[in-house]
């Protein structure tokens, strides 16, 4: 089967991480997979903000877990890096752009060995006064809005549970 095709099909959310630390080599390697993402006629507006720094990774932690209904202490599974990817308010395609930029990491991370899971709240951690203190701290100006997370780290537990796909959801017209 094609490399591209096997990894969509194999792919599975980790919600259980080693803390051992992720090369920065690998995270660049994931990044720059996002920012190849298709965006709406070629803007390429989504930005990415890769954490692998402990304090502003629990920073971000915390203001994700301050919004999150299931009250869980870690929202992001140990997991020791975060991609937050966000996007201008302005553009009516954010939330698509920023999605695809998401799946493209989601999927280099399982190319790489890398295990990875979108984590929402992205929004309200950006609208929130501590997310926009941090946005201003790394010089990011303008209006955005958080699209989702990517959390990457080394799987505790590999997920190989491939669930079969329900029927019904194609309508062909050939």
């Amino acid at each position: 089967m094609n490399e591209i095709l096997n990894a969509i099909q194999h792919r599975r959310s980790c919600k259980k991480y080693k803390s051992d630390p992720v090369p920065q080599e690998l995270i660049e390697q994931v990044v720059e997979a996002g920012l190849f993402a298709a965006s709406a006629m070629g803007k390429q507006a989504p930005i990415v903000i890769a954490v692998s720094d402990k304090e502003t990774r629990d920073k971000l932690c915390r203001l994700n877990s301050k919004y999150d209904v299931m009250h869980r202490e870690d929202p992001f599974y140990n997991a020791p890096v975060v991609l937050a990817v966000l996007a201008p308010k302005e553009m009516g395609t954010a939330v698509h752009d920023g999605s695809l930029v998401l799946g493209n990491m989601m999927l280099a991370a399982h190319s790489l060995d890398i295990g990875s899971c979108w984590i929402h709240r992205a929004k309200e951690v950006f609208e929130d006064e501590e997310g926009k203190a941090l946005l201003n701290s790394l010089g990011i100006e303008g209006e955005y809005v958080g699209i989702g997370h990517c959390i990457l780290g080394y799987p505790e537990v590999e997920n190989k549970n491939v669930i079969p796909r329900k029927e019904g959801r194609v309508y062909r017209i050939y």
